[in-house]
């Protein structure tokens, strides 16, 4: 079971391409900054922004003359802006926009550790970028979040009420989702997209291959169920995780997107968070916080469209017809026990804090021996290296967990 968790595991941890595939200089002429590496070029500013947890991170804007919309771009797990230059040179050119791309902490020349607190810092610290150094206005904001991207993607674009769309490529529903088909949100899960994309106000487009090895085809169409405000989305036929650029489809429906949202009305101003604001705290993703409690109240809903998962109730009808006849069956009964109807939000919360809901969680990791899983999120949330928690434990060599693809 280690083994087959760890291989999971290793699909989802954080995987910066070292060494990084450009450096940033000073020009001797201007002093501004600039990417060695990539073919330099008089539209592209290359910036060094710091995040309100004390990184640097590394970021480029590409300026289009004819562009009225602004697109802001979370990358995916195993690159770095040097390997999506080109792209994202493409893409200001094909569909007329501005683009900021930027590096997550810890990836590129950007300092500190990855980790899912730092993503949406740096996120953040792109936002305010594009609003006080370029003076882009929410509402002519399109946010762009590619497999890991989609979280930090996801999260800004729950407090930005006036934001103009989203899209979503290779999504995903949480990071514990794309290992096990777990039907509730733990507390030690990150990236709880399929909790914030009904907090979503603006259009959305999700992307997602047919054949995606990594993030499942499902994890798309399940956020696409649960948007506000679904645009038609793409579903690339025989498209795997990280060569949906390759289809023709993919930049001829981007276009389509493109210029629906452009001839539609934009979002009222003035009611959007200036970027001080920015900084609410999340309910969903501290575990010392209480849970979000909108998406438990649609739980029964998100069960019918996971067609993996089974009923709960039929579970729990099993478990009391074997009452009193083996005291294991007692005992998980005790912390296994099915949820109640919620009857407001101060039951839900009283529930969902309770000591026999966490004991509930745990008893299901340790029975599952799902330890590898448990030390891989938890390493995740807290920013330090999964492989210096697999070797201080003993448990393997990080060697086997090397990605295979590079752009994923």
């Amino acid at each position: 079971m280690g083994a087959v968790t760890s291989s999971m595991a290793a699909k989802f941890a954080f995987f910066p391409p070292n060494p990084p595939s450009y450096t940033v200089t000073a020009d001797e002429a201007t002093g501004k900054a600039k990417m060695a590496g990539v073919e330099i070029k008089e539209n592209v500013d290359v910036l060094k922004l710091c995040t309100k947890r004390g990184n640097n991170i590394v970021a480029i804007y590409i300026k289009n003359p004819s562009a009225s919309l602004t697109m802001l771009y979370s990358h995916g797990n195993a690159a770095d802006l040097g390997q999506m230059y080109e792209l994202f040179n493409e893409l200001s050119v094909h569909l007329r926009v501005n683009l900021l791309g930027y590096d997550y902490s810890g990836y590129g020349q950007s300092s500190g550790k990855p980790s899912e607190q730092n993503t949406y810092a740096d996120i953040e610290a792109a936002y305010k970028c594009l609003v006080e150094k370029y003076e882009a206005k929410e509402e002519d904001i399109i946010l762009y979040g590619q497999s890991v991207g989609s979280g930090p993607t996801t999260d800004l674009a729950t407090r930005l009420p006036n934001l103009r769309a989203v899209i979503l490529h290779s999504p995903i529903l949480s990071g514990l989702r794309v290992m096990y088909p777990v039907k509730r949100t733990y507390w030690f899960d990150i990236y709880k997209n399929i909790d914030k994309i009904p907090l979503v106000n603006c259009p959305v487009l999700i992307i997602h291959g047919t054949d995606d090895d990594v993030v499942d085809c499902s994890h798309g169409k399940q956020l696409w169920e649960h948007c506000k405000q679904k645009y038609e989305p793409l579903w690339i036929k025989g498209g795997n995780h990280c060569d949906l650029e390759l289809y023709p489809q993919y930049i001829k429906h981007l276009k389509k997107f493109i210029v629906a949202i452009e001839k539609s009305s934009r979002p009222k101003a003035g009611s959007g968070p200036l970027p001080d604001q920015l900084d609410k705290p999340r309910n969903s993703i501290d575990f010392r916080e209480k849970p979000r409690t909108s998406m438990d109240l649609r739980e029964n809903s998100r069960r019918s469209i996971d067609f993996k998962e089974k009923p709960r109730a039929s579970t729990d009808q099993k478990e009391k017809s074997g009452a009193g006849t083996d005291k294991k069956d007692k005992l998980k009964r005790s912390v296994d026990h099915p949820e109640k109807a919620y009857n407001g939000a101060e039951v839900s919360d009283k529930a969902r804090n309770s000591i026999d809901r966490l004991v509930k969680i745990m008893f299901d990791v340790v029975r599952s021996f799902d330890l590898m899983l448990f030390l891989t999120l938890f390493s995740l949330y807290c920013g330090c290296s999964f492989g210096e928690m697999v070797r201080s434990v003993g448990l393997c060599n990080i060697d086997c967990f090397r990605p295979t693809a590079t752009h994923c």
